[in-house]
């Protein structure tokens, strides 16, 4: 493979790999070493690196390199709840990028920035779609599995590499670039890292990259628990990317430093080995910095060798009959296996939400007519990480299919509008010939006008689709034109917004710009400008879609009506979702074909839960299942018709209604009580909820053991039986729930789960194992992880909310010991608080920020072994604001008051008088005024 083989003890293979990663560093000149840091590596012919690229998208699948197998978005894979299928995905998206790369190595690298693993706790985010749902647990070990599938099974050599992403605390669009999360330390030990922890260490994946927003007023790329946790705590011994464009994102969005050569700086000392970002300018800062001081060629050296040491288990610099998979070629893209992975994966993937009195399986040959409806049931769409498909089937094409069998028919109904378009002003009809449109020429009569499909997405967003040439409306922000094949492009300008006033509907353009008619041309233009600044248009329907629709359901003897959402629209990468609720025409066009046909069932194909409380009361049927790809059509007419029992089950929590949900960029799921594991509500669906064709019977749970302790664990046994007429899976769940504690524990946690495939009449034995370590909550008082002393009790069932079957144990721990709050505490170490954010404090540490005129934060169990009367804290603020200390309550005994004095600036430290007699209390500090706190303690 080198042109220089074993010239250089780097190429030897036999030697050890830090020993060959230390040789290579060393003959790199200080230029080649600055145009290796960014994603794009420059090749160093000389000694025999080739060009390499970090970063190919394999959320599910291999991405933006042609056609390439398809299989469910994340979301959906996640709801398979099949560890072993995931592992198996993961081989087959590692065998394709294998062949991508045989096929262009400078360009299709091996280096797969695939899984999302970021926690879902609030399922507005735009990207729900991409990772794998609320839970830690589920999330981290499905996670896991896919990493082990990528990268494969050989001791040594990679198949592919598996870049985690984006650490940390990503679960907003809005701002994204600029704003700061608020993650206190349990939340992020408990529940942020966790996801992240699990794959990291059971996974053994080689790459992560970091997120575009800030944590705790600390940009994600500079986070010092990139080093200090992810390769230093958890032992990754692999590499650091940042996330495209975020590096200068430092300087040009969070403001955080003021040059370049300041942000690569603080990047790179921070954990990052390569930078996703504009190449020229980046390594001219790099040369800036290192002018500078600011960086020295050592931390260059750091994290080459992180990336490099990646490179040679990938085998590029061994001969190829060492490597198992250097042979593997472009043939294995496509290949029927994984074609027939595919559609096992969006089998398995498919959720049963609904079944009353059996209305599903349909049975095929009682069914003379069929209605296939909805905006879902004709097409079938990829989103932004998706690959090309080779071809598609949509689930009209696999119901005609299977009713043709019978000689039935099926009738097609999309439920969308055909309507011709005329302006108010001048009554003539807009005509869009493919790159050209203007207004034609005086009033033809209506039938000679174009017509539109109009869809109708919710939120004012439509596409419209020309009859004569069968293109969608787009514009490239100038001109509307007819132009596009589909909608599939970073900016989604196929959507138009119309909003229908007195007098005519107005329309803008994707990013809401108003449509206007050139009056030279005739030339319909995007011009800059309000909503209002738009021209006046009559849409005059020539089919009414609702009307259609219901027309075809009152014929039928079942109606199948397919919505949900178009993945790049309302919901995407840059746009969070502006409810949970399902697009208005599309529940009006449910509830019009129930009224005209009770025989109706509805399947949602969506990148993310929904609020569907009217269906849920009145559909006899509901079917959930992600955008999946090539054989999605294929897969839900298995399950509508019978021919495979569904045992999917959601990973995040559907609710009722976007209501009760808290304000979307509270992060902390604890106090707001965000996801099955605090939600006190009752759900539209719980976490872990999904029905089947058949039923299981549990029984005989039995522990090993009554009582664990630190370094321990419990093993439960249970007996489960397939008591229905019909083969099926079952996803057995097991949950703990932990008695009276020091802190708020989870209402439920996930501590195992397990699908299992049995015949009708059948029965197994299953066994779960769970640590003494996944009982342990973070202990803030003294920063480390705390078996507390209590009891436990352990839950199987087939969802959060149905449990089978529990059993009480006691947990041989510690008590955690009263605070000293004579020593230095941090300000971020509270129990509760009110009306404060995290955000960055001094030296690197975090500090308590109030976020209103009155703010407090709580210190639990102080013991106070003597009298205290001063306290002495660590202050930046104004000289409008004060910091009090109570005692037991916010407005509580008076201890202590200070008042901010205006000739300090920075931080600071004060000194007061603040009287706490000898005694146990809660003690409140109350912030007043713009005033952030670091640090404090107590003295005599």
């Amino acid at each position: 493979m080198l042109s220089h083989p074993l010239d250089f003890p780097f190429s030897n293979p036999d030697l050890p790999l830090a020993d060959r990663v230390s040789d290579l560093i060393s003959r790199l000149t200080l230029d080649e070493k600055i145009n290796l840091m960014c994603q794009y590596q420059d090749e160093v012919a000389r000694l025999g690196i080739k060009a390499y690229k970090h970063g190919t998208e394999a959320a599910h699948g291999m991405a933006w390199l042609g056609e390439a197998t398809s299989y469910p978005q994340p979301i959906g894979l996640a709801c398979t709840w099949d560890s072993e299928l995931l592992q198996r995905i993961g081989s087959a998206i590692g065998d394709e990028a294998r062949g991508f790369y045989r096929r262009n190595p400078a360009l299709n690298g091996l280096t797969l920035w695939a899984p999302t693993v970021d926690m879902e706790r609030d399922p507005r985010w735009g990207r729900t779609e991409e990772a794998y749902g609320e839970d830690p647990h589920l999330a981290g070990k499905l996670s896991a599995a896919l990493v082990r599938g990528l990268q494969g099974d050989h001791p040594f050599y990679l198949k592919a590499v598996a870049t985690l992403k984006h650490f940390l605390g990503n679960n907003n669009e809005i701002d994204r670039g600029e704003c700061s999360v608020s993650l206190d330390p349990r939340n992020q030990r408990e529940y942020y890292l966790k996801a992240f922890e699990i794959p990291f260490k059971e996974g053994q994946a080689k790459s992560m990259m970091t997120a575009y927003n800030s944590v705790n007023g600390v940009p994600a790329n500079v986070n010092p628990d990139v080093n200090r946790i992810v390769k230093q705590e958890w032992a990754m011994d692999g590499f650091v990317v940042s996330d495209a464009g975020d590096v200068l994102g430092t300087v040009n969005d969070h403001k955080y430093v003021d040059s370049y050569k300041e942000a690569v700086a603080l990047t790179i000392k921070a954990g990052v080995d390569s930078i996703t970002d504009d190449h020229e300018i980046s390594k001219q800062a790099i040369r800036d910095a290192l002018a500078e001081g600011l960086l020295d060629e050592s931390d260059l050296d750091r994290a080459l060798a992180n990336t490099f040491r990646v490179r040679f288990r990938l085998g590029e610099f061994d001969p190829d009959e060492r490597n198992p998979y250097s042979l593997i070629d472009e043939s294995v893209i496509l290949k029927p296996d994984h074609i027939a992975l595919s559609l096992e994966a969006v089998r398995k993937s498919i959720v049963l939400l609904k079944n009353e009195g059996n209305a599903l399986p349909l049975k095929a040959e009682n069914l003379k007519r069929v209605a296939v409806i909805g905006p879902l049931g004709g097409k079938v769409y990829r989103d932004w990480y998706s690959g090309s498909l080779p071809y598609a089937v949509t689930p009209l094409d696999a119901v005609s299919k299977r009713l043709e069998a019978f000689g039935h028919k099926v009738r097609f109904a999309s439920g969308s509008d055909q309507a011709r378009i005329r302006s108010s002003a001048t009554g003539r009809y807009v005509s869009l010939q493919g790159t050209e449109s203007s207004l034609a020429a005086g009033a033809p009569a209506s039938d000679q006008a174009e017509l539109f499909e109009l869809t109708d997405w919710g939120w004012d967003s439509h596409t419209l689709i020309s009859s004569t040439n069968g293109k969608y409306v787009t514009t490239d922000d100038e001109k509307v034109t007819a132009a596009s094949e589909h909608i599939w492009e970073w900016f989604t300008r196929e959507v138009f917004h119309i909003r229908h006033e007195v007098g005519g509907s107005r329309l803008t353009s994707w990013n809401n710009r108003p449509i206007r008619v050139d009056e030279a041309t005739g030339e319909l233009k995007v011009i800059d400008g309000s909503p209002q600044d738009a021209d006046a248009f009559v849409v005059e329907k020539t089919i009414d879609g609702l009307a259609e629709a219901v027309e075809a359901a009152r014929e039928a003897d079942q109606a199948i009506v397919f919505v949900g959402n178009h993945p790049l629209i309302n919901g995407k990468e840059t746009i969070d979702r502006p409810d949970l609720t399902l697009a208005a025409s599309q529940e009006r066009l449910v509830q019009a074909v129930l009224e005209a046909n009770p025989n109706t069932t509805v399947v949602i194909v969506g990148s993310y839960p929904y609020a569907i409380r009217w269906l849920q009361d009145r559909i006899p049927a509901i079917v959930y299942c992600s955008h999946a790809g090539h054989e999605i059509g294929t897969a839900l007419t298995d399950v509508l018709f019978g021919d495979y029992n569904p045992a999917g089950r959601v990973n995040m929590t559907w609710y009722e209604s976007v209501e009760q949900l808290g304000d979307f960029m509270d992060y902390d799921i604890i106090k707001s009580e965000r996801t099955y594991q605090y939600f006190a509500g009752k759900p539209l669906y719980p976490f872990g909820h999904g029905l089947s064709y058949t039923s299981f019977r549990y029984e005989n749970l039995v522990l090993d053991t009554a009582r664990v302790s630190e370094g321990g664990k419990l093993t439960a046994r249970l007996r489960i039986t397939n008591t229905g007429e019909r083969d099926g899976e079952e996803v057995v769940q097991m949950y703990t729930r932990h008695g009276a504690s020091r802190v708020k524990r989870p209402l439920k946690q996930l501590q195992g789960f397990r699908r299992i495939a049995l015949s009708a009449g059948e029965s197994a034995e299953i066994a779960f194992e769970l640590p003494a370590s996944e009982l342990r909550f973070w202990d803030v008082t003294r920063q480390r992880w705390c078996l507390e002393n209590g009891s436990c009790t352990l839950l199987i069932g087939s969802s959060s909310s149905d449990i089978k079957l529990s059993a009480e144990f006691a947990v041989d721990g510690e008590t955690v010991p009263s605070r000293n709050l004579q020593s230095v505490t941090s300000a971020v170490h509270y129990d509760d608080y009110a009306s404060v954010f995290i955000g960055e404090g001094s030296n690197g540490g975090s500090c308590v920020v109030a976020a209103a005129s009155s703010a407090w934060i709580r210190f639990d169990d102080a013991a106070f072994t003597a009298d205290a009367n001063v306290m002495e804290a660590t202050v930046l603020g104004h000289s409008a604001a004060a910091l009090e200390v109570r005692l037991n309550e916010p407005d509580g005994p008076l201890a202590g008051r200070a008042s901010l004095n205006a000739d300090q600036t920075g931080w600071h430290t004060i000194s007061f008088n603040a009287r706490v007699p000898k005694g146990q209390y809660s003690v409140y500090l109350v912030l007043e005024g713009e005033i952030k706190l670091q640090s404090f303690h107590f003295r005599h």
